[in-house]
């Protein structure tokens, strides 16, 4: 019988926080992961999930899919991580990597740049020379990936000037659709009616009031705020909402938290990096 789990690996913003890592989530099916996202520390938050959460699945030879929602640091900046220190921890299978247009380009300068690290490895170490290549697969809207474990739909959504998408993955026992960093959209709110569990990005309307005007007009165009995510809540009824790249700036967690709940009453979470769902 089919099993999947969900592990919010990171949850931070662009903002350091000594909490939370860049944004990464983990979806294991049947003992398998796939990775959406891989922001800085990534690797780090895959081996303390496995040995502070007992999550045996995600071993780095494991770690062999990867989707990408858009091209920010805090979504990316953890891809050499994820490619090379996988593949010294005995990843022996290529990386499939999945993502908007340009994931080739960004690929292809990493391997360059790492170049004498590689050589060095396979010159002097026991390391599989196929775990650090990268197959990278440039996206449309539309299923992008299938196998015996889950089926994955992207959609675009808005991100400023940015190609970005959102994903919706089907498994046999779950539909879980995953925002991306995105104002409110509606291919969102079409590919996540009735979902199981809707991972997304949100930020504190009180916080979001003081920050200076130029802020706002730049965080209203690219980012959910409390009360809309909210409305999207009530739209779609989620069997579970999970509040993930959470921005509260001046405010707290608890304000943030309070802001949903004033609008929505469904059942809901807000995810911290280490999570398991």
């Amino acid at each position: 019988m089919s099993q999947t789990q969900i592990v919010t690996l990171g949850t931070g913003t662009p903002r350091p926080d000594a909490h939370r890592v860049g944004a990464s989530t983990a979806i294991i099916v049947n003992g398998q992961p796939y990775l959406l996202d891989f922001g800085p520390s990534v690797m780090l938050r895959v081996v303390q999930a496995r040995q502070l959460k007992g999550i045996e699945s995600l071993q780095a030879q494991n770690m062999t899919r990867a989707f990408l929602t858009h091209f920010h640091a805090d979504h990316c900046a953890g891809y050499p991580d994820l490619i090379f220190t996988a593949w010294i921890q005995d990843r022996v299978n290529p990386l499939e990597v999945y993502g908007p247009l340009g994931l080739k380009s960004m690929t292809d300068h990493i391997i360059a740049a790492y170049q004498a690290n590689i050589d060095e490895h396979l010159s002097a170490h026991p390391a599989d020379p196929n775990g650090c290549k990268v197959n990278a697969h440039e996206i449309e809207a539309g299923i992008v990936y299938k196998d015996e474990n889950v089926t994955v739909e992207a959609f675009p959504v808005q991100h400023g000037n940015m190609l970005a998408y959102g994903y919706k993955f089907t498994t046999p026992d779950k539909t879980i659709v995953l925002s991306g960093d995105t104002c409110p959209v509606d291919t969102l709110l079409e590919h996540a009616q009735g979902c199981d569990v809707l991972i997304h990005e949100v930020y504190c309307v009180d916080a979001f009031k003081k920050i200076p005007p130029e802020w706002q007009a730049y965080h209203s165009r690219v980012h959910t705020s409390a009360y809309e995510l909210a409305e999207i809540a009530n739209r779609t009824r989620p069997g579970l909402l999970l509040l993930h790249h959470q921005l509260w700036w001046s405010a707290s967690e608890e304000k943030l938290i309070a802001e949903i709940q004033e609008r929505y009453d469904g059942p809901f979470a807000s995810a911290k990096d280490l999570d398991v769902f």
